[in-house]
């Protein structure tokens, strides 16, 4: 008709985000505990972090003073709430709902609601898997001298920038969701033997404070394992893995596998019990072997043979064409590259090199004098200390002070160390480059702390869909393609956002822009099903009926 027109917005799997947010009333949450809002204010500060969740988990690496421009294009209302449009999105709207979390605690704040929702859910275990990673960032930050503040610095960088400053982010991550629970921001320059026991008294603290009834048990790598830190305060279960600098941990790794009594767990995994006192603590020793782990590192040691072969030959080869001036400069030499290729028996002899006194044609019984030494020698591998030193590939040790053998076995140790991926995969997963701490917009640590707390309920976000999807799936013994075409019951949530592009809301308005008609399109049977499998609050957002038929 004359006068209306069409407008097209972009909903995509922004509404599946959207959803989960408002089912796991995550605004709400947030508004409660920062306060009254201001009546000024049209986005909340729960709002506003649902719209930087949204900009995260929308994988266009937008950045997040840009979060406007991302909206401009979506249908802003229907994932967010009535009366909200892009231009309230803007940097004043988000920089006071990053203040107010700074303010409130970003550590304190996210704590509560994770914790609420992992108990409501009942999907909290007993195991609690803690790591940290490190950011990276590029730009200049005020300085702020408050001591709870964390400081922008230099440090270890896991990411292998040490020439830019970063923060680190301490995390916790527990059950069959990989729900993230706890995140502590920390100094740039933080060490793990000191953040990792602190996020633990945190968390150990604050359940306490939720009389909380659950006793956990801390699962971590090396950096947990500190006889100044960890086993001073033995007040909690651990099992952590046993850093090879330790002198018994180094003698129990090299032991022949003849003196080992070994327990096949499968897998090509291998275990072994023992006991240790080390730190004066009384705990259990789990020696662990892993055939891939063995292989893998056997090739690494078998490239470094064969690039030091090459690099030793070189320079005998260099050393038997020089001569030198005392055959002491020649047996330094040999004693130099022995030390330096401790893998290979060199073995030498040195020859006088002579000369006639007389120059010219040498004549009958002219006489020679030494003008020098030779030095001829060869290299070969030592085999027998080569075998010795793979005695210790593919072996670690873990250890616990659960010395409960009858409830906690030795394989579970095992079982429940294999777990730690869940952190890792959640560090892998906040360092995608769609979701960067830009300098621009964060200008002090309190902001980057605030959008730590961000980033990681992005990841809560993700990981609690991505579960509920799979256990639907499994319930109703339904499945949904994998990027191959083949049914699946275990889709990664990233793979059930690509299936959603190309959706988008429909509406006819009239000349003054109000909407006569909307409808949501290319809604095919696949997409459907994604979306009936998330509930009905997905369902409302894209306007199909909840009842799932045929299914």
């Amino acid at each position: 008709m004359i006068g209306e027109h069409l407008q097209t917005t972009v909903l995509d799997h922004h509404g599946l985000v959207a959803a989960q947010c408002q089912e796991i009333k995550l605004a709400q949450r947030i508004n409660d505990r920062l306060g009254a809002k201001d009546p000024r204010r049209i986005v909340s500060p729960g709002t506003a972090v649902v719209a930087m969740i949204l900009n995260g988990l929308g994988f266009t690496n937008r950045r997040l003073y840009l979060t406007h421009q991302f909206f401009e294009s979506k249908p802003v209302e229907k994932l967010l709430g009535p009366g909200i449009n892009a231009s309230h999105l803007n940097d004043d709207a988000l920089g006071d709902a990053l203040d107010e979390i700074a303010s409130y605690g970003a550590s304190r704040l996210f704590g509560e609601i994770a914790f609420e929702i992992g108990l409501e859910s009942n999907l909290l275990s007993r195991q609690q898997h803690v790591d940290t990673t490190s950011f990276s960032l590029h730009g200049r930050y005020e300085v702020d001298d408050t001591a709870e503040v964390i400081e922008v610095t230099r440090g270890y960088s896991k990411a292998h920038r040490p020439d830019l400053k970063q923060v680190i982010l301490s995390l916790v991550v527990n059950g069959k969701a990989c729900l993230p629970v706890w995140m502590d921001p920390c100094d740039g320059n933080a060490s793990d033997k000191t953040t990792l026991p602190e996020t633990i008294e945190h968390v150990e603290k604050f359940c306490a404070q939720l009389d909380c009834e659950k006793r956990f048990k801390w699962v971590a790598d090396s950096g947990l394992y500190s006889s100044g830190k960890l086993l001073k305060q033995n007040d909690y279960l651990w099992l952590s893995r046993v850093p090879e600098t330790i002198k018994e941990a180094k003698i129990l790794v090299a032991k022949a596998s003849e003196e080992i009594t070994w327990q096949e767990q499968g897998n090509g995994y291998k275990i072994a019990p023992f006991h240790s006192s080390f730190g004066d603590i009384e705990q259990r020793w789990i020696l662990v072997f892993s055939e891939q782990a063995f292989e893998r590192e056997k090739k690494t040691v078998e490239k470094k043979l064969n690039t030091q072969e090459e690099e030793l030959n070189k320079k005998l080869w260099h050393l038997g064409v020089h001569p030198f001036g005392c055959e002491q400069d020649a047996l330094l030499e040999i004693k130099k590259l022995k030390k330096a290729y401790p893998c290979f028996l060199i073995t030498h002899e040195i020859e006088f090199i002579e000369k006639y006194t007389k120059p010219g044609r040498p004549q009958a019984g002219d006489t020679k004098t030494l003008a020098g030494y030779r030095l001829k020698a060869k290299a070969v591998r030592d085999e027998e200390l080569i075998h010795k030193m793979l005695h210790s590939k593919g072996r670690f040790i873990l250890a616990t002070n659960d010395l409960d053998t009858a409830n906690y076995p030795d394989e579970r140790l095992l079982e429940e160390y294999k777990e730690q991926q869940k952190v890792e995969g959640g560090f892998r997963f906040l360092k995608d480059p769609w979701f960067m701490v830009d300098s621009v917009f964060l200008k002090s640590p309190k902001r980057i702390e605030a959008l730590m707390m961000v980033m990681t309920l992005c990841l809560l976000i993700y990981n609690l869909t991505q579960y509920q999807l799979r256990e639907r799936l499994k319930i109703q013994n339904e499945t949904l393609p994998n990027q191959l075409g083949k049914p699946v019951q275990n889709p990664t949530l990233r793979w059930i956002f690509q299936l959603m592009e190309g959706i988008a809301v429909v509406q006819l308005c009239d000349e003054a822009y109000h909407v006569l008609h909307e409808a949501v399109s290319n809604l095919n049977p696949v997409r459907q099903k994604i979306i009936r499998l998330l509930g009905p609050r997905a369902c409302d957002i894209y306007q199909i009926s909840f009842e799932i038929s045929g299914m």
